[in-house]
């Protein structure tokens, strides 16, 4: 995808699962002079990245540079001290809009934080596959999967969205940039929107998929 849109791979590294120790990984992406560092991990590894990625001053004094997570969320941030330049892509995001809002709030009365991406996700897909039940009057699988086809998803979550042949659902994704902490007005303010990437961007086409479901 990098070199699709024109830019360069200067390195890649692998590091173990739950590793302690960045040290010698973000040494190395430090050493390349890469505008952009990928974190292509997840959960407390992303966390312990960013955080001693801060510590080694990988973007001090380097305001071109920063660090972007393929996916994050509202807790893993949380956990990182709000610390401000990384970007990450991101589905849904609490404050993102009055959708958002209502349903994060009354999230937050049950759970008492703010609801991740994952968990917006499986609230959408439960709902649209319950709307389709009722819409077919049945639970087979066949009929209930062509409504839940036929119909678009546009909810809390999802904008422009639609399950594709291959059951794919496809929708917009947004880029966000974490907020310096002086920009935090309160708990859970952590993200400002970049820019708004189109479902037929974010997401591998139907003509690369390899779904036997697919015509071709």
């Amino acid at each position: 995808m990098v070199l699709k849109s024109g830019g360069k791979v200067l390195g890649t590294v692998r590091h173990p699962l739950n590793t302690s120790d960045f040290s010698s990984f973000l040494l190395q992406a430090q050493a390349s002079k890469a505008k952009v560092i990928g974190l292509a991990n997840a959960g407390g590894d992303t966390v312990n990245a960013i955080k001693q990625a801060a510590e080694f001053g990988l973007m001090k004094g380097r305001p071109e540079s920063r660090a972007a997570a393929r996916l994050r969320d509202r807790y893993r941030q949380h956990r990182t001290g709000n610390r401000a330049g990384p970007a990450a892509s991101e589905a849904f995001y609490w404050d993102f809009n009055d959708d958002t809002r209502a349903f994060s709030k009354r999230f937050m009365e049950r759970i008492k934080r703010v609801p991740t991406s994952a968990q917006a996700g499986v609230y959408s897909s439960v709902t649209h596959y319950l709307k389709a039940v009722k819409a077919a009057g049945t639970t087979d699988s066949a009929a209930v999967i062509k409504i839940m086809k036929e119909t678009p998803i546009n909810d809390m979550f999802a904008k422009n969205g639609k399950i594709r042949e291959d059951g794919r659902m496809v929708h917009d994704m947004y880029l966000f940039e974490v907020k310096k902490p002086s920009e935090s007005k309160a708990r859970w303010d952590y993200y400002k929107l970049l820019t708004t990437i189109p479902g037929s961007e974010a997401f591998q086409s139907l003509e690369a998929s390899r779904c036997p479901l697919v015509k071709k």
